[in-house]
């Protein structure tokens, strides 16, 4: 094999190795790779699928926190071939830069300020049902500043005194003064500081990167999320695809199931080829392929051959499912090659025979 035919990045490494380590990587590579016409897509569903049988279908795992149970198994499978938008228990690690992951101290700090804080956690309130009042009681200047934007009422003796003219409508300024945030970062519920090997970084409950990566002392290069949307949004397509192949890996390897990182490459691929995180089923891949009979062998078969009716879709029977329908041989395998026979020769001895 020559140079021309190999990836340049293993050109690169090849050059600080022995001619018999050379050959060695080589043989490796040679027996890597895929013949043409394999069906890689259907073999990389297999290896993938027939595994997720053997799964059990609740599995909590601690992310290294008692207080945080992440769900793996097949649920978590599902959620990241189905692109779910956020997965049930959404978890972050947070990795903080030099100057705050050497202490337990500098890390809670940072804990500390990720935490989202609500004014019902800051303030005292009660309503006064005879003078038809709203009192709240509080010390944090956050907490003053939020009521005096919405209330426009002026504090005295950190003590605000609201009038209302119906207890109905104290009650319900009561409530949205509940859920204002004081301080942190939205959906962070909770976070954990824990040791880990020779610094420490922070578990956290709940999920939002972009917020996190705005606080001082956090690692933007090495926190991450295990919600894909969030990544996407946050780093790009690349970062998604490659979280899919590690969530993927990650649940697998839990259940001591070993299934060729490849195929699960591939389905990230697949997932993400639109520059979108796509889910496998109906509403993504399945949902969107260009053949009719393909999208109506998958779900909603009615559904798909009117509308294409009434479009005028054309068939062009290019790939496996169509072709299997419609009993023709698929264009995979030993049917990439199409045989013919000359009329000149039926019948007449070969130069094998004549011998």
């Amino acid at each position: 094999m020559s140079e021309m035919e190999l990836p340049d990045g293993l050109i690169k490494k090849l050059k600080g190795f022995s001619k018999k380590e050379q050959e060695k990587v080589l043989k490796a590579y040679k027996k890597s790779r895929v013949c043409d016409g394999e069906a890689v897509g259907t073999v990389a569903a297999q290896s993938i699928g027939e595994p997720g049988t053997q799964m059990t279908l609740r599995t909590f795992h601690y992310a290294g926190v008692v207080e945080l149970s992440v769900p793996l198994g097949l649920p978590r499978l599902i959620e990241i071939i189905d692109a779910k938008k956020a997965p049930k228990n959404q978890i972050m690690t947070v990795y903080l830069t030099d100057k705050f992951n050497k202490t337990k101290k500098t890390a809670d700090t940072v804990g500390k300020t990720l935490r989202e804080i609500f004014l019902k956690e800051v303030c005292k309130t009660e309503i006064d049902i005879a003078n038809k009042e709203l009192i709240i009681k509080t010390d944090d200047p956050n907490a003053k500043e939020i009521i005096e934007k919405i209330t426009e009422v002026k504090p005295t003796r950190n003590v605000f005194r609201i009038q209302g003219e119906t207890l109905a409508d104290l009650q319900k300024l009561r409530s949205k003064l509940d859920k204002k945030r004081v301080s942190g970062v939205k959906g962070i519920k909770r976070a954990f500081v824990r040791k880990h090997g020779d610094e420490y970084l922070i578990y956290v409950e709940g999920s939002n990167l972009k917020g996190v990566f705005d606080i001082e002392g956090v690692n933007t290069q090495k926190t991450t999320t295990n919600d894909i949307t969030q990544i996407r949004e946050a780093l790009g397509i690349e970062a998604a695809r490659n979280a899919i192949i590690i969530e993927a890996t990650k649940v697998l390897d839990d259940q001591n199931l070993q299934v060729d990182l490849r195929h699960i490459m591939l389905v990230a691929d697949r997932m993400t080829v639109t520059g979108e995180v796509q889910a496998v089923g109906r509403q993504g891949i399945s949902g969107h392929k260009g053949s009719v009979l393909a999208r109506a062998a998958f779900e909603e078969t009615e559904k798909h051959i009117l509308n294409a009716a009434l479009r005028g879709e054309i068939d062009r029977l290019q790939g496996v499912a169509e072709n299997i329908i419609v009993g023709q041989p698929i264009h995979l395998g030993t049917g990439t090659v199409k045989l013919t026979v000359k009329k000149d020769g039926i019948g007449k001895p070969t130069s094998r025979s004549k011998k």
